[in-house]
């Protein structure tokens, strides 16, 4: 089945950072299962997938994470699904490392001589081309850019069968990554947290979109 352009328009046009969910209404599990496998389906810079996608549902933690994410104080305690987005951090994603060996071995299912061509352009990429061994952070920041692509498809797929979302960067990162050590979610060795995700369905309308003319952000040449 095809959808029309104007169908998928009117999903941008209905989904909004959603701050408040309407707590006595949950989200369908195929419903829920069709927008994390959006996440699974999204691109990612050689299909290396530098994401892990952690939904937290339990009432307790979501409480003692509440008292450090000043962005959630009303979609934690509201939102009927609530996800974690991690990404992998720089060790995880060197070409020698056990991670990125195992995609392209036994996901990508490359041949040895194509896996060490690819993994040789890749070493190639990471130094020279966006050099991101050289400067501290770069790798962290370039695998979060990944997981932001898996983050935008699923808040559309979510608007496009009707549901809320919202997307939430307001924490403090020390306090909320020690709650995460502490309840074995995790220990900031293989991935860091780069953002949350709230899904459920809206209490009250948002006020009317606003954006720029496309005049003003579009330029051909």
């Amino acid at each position: 089945m095809v959808i029309s352009k104007e169908q998928i328009l009117d999903a941008y046009r209905f989904r909004h950072a959603c701050k408040e969910f309407d707590p006595g209404r949950r989200i369908p599990e195929d419903d829920f299962s069709f927008i994390l496998e959006t996440a699974r389906l999204s691109p990612s810079s050689y299909g290396f997938e530098p994401w892990k996608f952690v939904v937290l549902q339990n009432p307790e933690i979501r409480e003692k994470l509440k008292a450090h994410t000043w962005g959630a104080q009303k979609t934690l305690p509201t939102a009927s699904h609530f996800v974690l987005l991690f990404a992998r951090t720089k060790q995880e994603l060197l070409p020698e490392s056990d991670y990125i060996q195992s995609i392209m071995k036994d996901v990508q299912q490359l041949p040895p001589e194509a896996a060490e061509n690819k993994g040789r352009v890749y070493r190639k990429f990471l130094e020279s081309d966006f050099k991101l061994l050289d400067r501290e952070g770069a790798t962290d920041d370039w695998a979060g850019k990944q997981t932001y692509i898996a983050l935008g498809n699923m808040m559309t797929a979510a608007a496009l069968i009707g549901i809320d979302s919202c997307p939430i960067e307001g924490f403090e990162q020390d306090p909320i990554n020690r709650i995460l050590r502490e309840e074995g979610i995790n220990d900031g060795e293989s991935f860091h947290l780069v953002c949350m995700l709230a899904f459920g369905y809206r209490v009250r309308e948002p006020r009317p979109k606003t954006r720029r003319e496309m005049s003003e952000i579009v330029e051909w040449k």
